[in-house]
């Protein structure tokens, strides 16, 4: 590691050190993990507790991976389901989406923490988070939660580079967020839906797509994935394969974006008033 990146892990190190107890809310991604990984490095793993949740939004594969990750680090993992379809604000699927989802959760780990006698909760939020429209960043701001790695100024590409260091198999993984953030902003979030975007995307990555996303616009599917791998998309056989499985989850029309796979791309539509 370079002389800076040392820096930021000492001081991600003495943060962890000074909270001594901690409710990580853990996802199974490059952050998190990381995250859990120097928190149970830091305070042992008897003053650390991992909460996940496994509720509808969250895509299987990840959770998985995730569980297997936890138990080699050798913290205990506590799987919660915050029940995001049963708030009509969430469902709405308005521009505070990730708002009000983040309120649960955050609630729910300050609860779960105060039960088994953890003095805070905290998220893997890194730096480069904080530049992003991220409307859960206000709830955990509001809850009072800290976000360690992005008090240590430790950006994405830190966050990877100690992942290598520490051999964590989420190092070079791309990131996964909710399956909630693949609908256009107004269209209702149900699980029939998350279902048809989870079933989509499954059938891509069994054709060798790494980071990508199908974006669903009621009857349309919208295929982001990387230049370089459009003709995954668009060549025979898969072309027609994917437009027969997509078909037959309920898509009517299917498309790929020339402009690519980016991440939050749903963002772009929103006025400066709506974010």
């Amino acid at each position: 590691m370079n002389d800076m990146l040392n820096k930021k892990y000492d001081t991600l190190k003495k943060i962890l050190k000074d909270l001594g107890s901690v409710v990580v809310a853990y996802s199974g991604g490059v952050d998190s993990t990381l995250l859990l990984k120097v928190a149970v490095d830091t305070l042992t793993a008897k003053n650390v507790l991992a909460c996940i949740s496994a509720g509808v939004v969250e895509p299987k594969h990840v959770l998985k991976r995730a569980k297997k990750i936890a138990k080699s680090i050798g913290v205990r993992l506590l799987t919660i389901d915050a029940d995001e379809l049963k708030d009509p604000n969430f469902v709405a699927n308005k521009a505070d989406r990730c708002f009000h989802c983040k309120s649960h959760l955050c609630q729910e780990l300050i609860e779960i923490a105060a039960k088994n006698g953890l003095k805070q909760v905290i998220f893997g939020t890194n730096l480069d988070d904080l530049d992003d429209f991220r409307p859960g960043n206000r709830a955990m701001k509001l809850f009072g939660i800290q976000s360690p790695l992005a008090e240590a100024k430790l950006t994405k590409n830190d966050i990877r580079a100690l992942s290598r260091k520490f051999k964590l198999e989420t190092a070079d993984v791309p990131s996964s967020p909710c399956l909630a953030s693949r609908l256009v902003y107004g269209l209702e979030i149900s699980e029939e839906r998350l279902t048809q975007i989870e079933k989509a995307e499954d059938f891509l990555r069994s054709l060798g797509l790494v980071e990508f996303r199908v974006r669903h616009h009621d009857t349309i599917a919208r295929i982001e994935a990387h230049q370089e791998d459009f003709k995954k998309v668009t060549a025979e056989p898969n072309r027609s394969k994917i437009i027969k499985k997509l078909k037959s989850l309920g898509f009517k029309y299917i498309t790929i974006d020339i402009q690519g796979f980016r991440s939050g791309a749903m963002n772009e539509v929103l006025s400066k008033k709506e974010k």
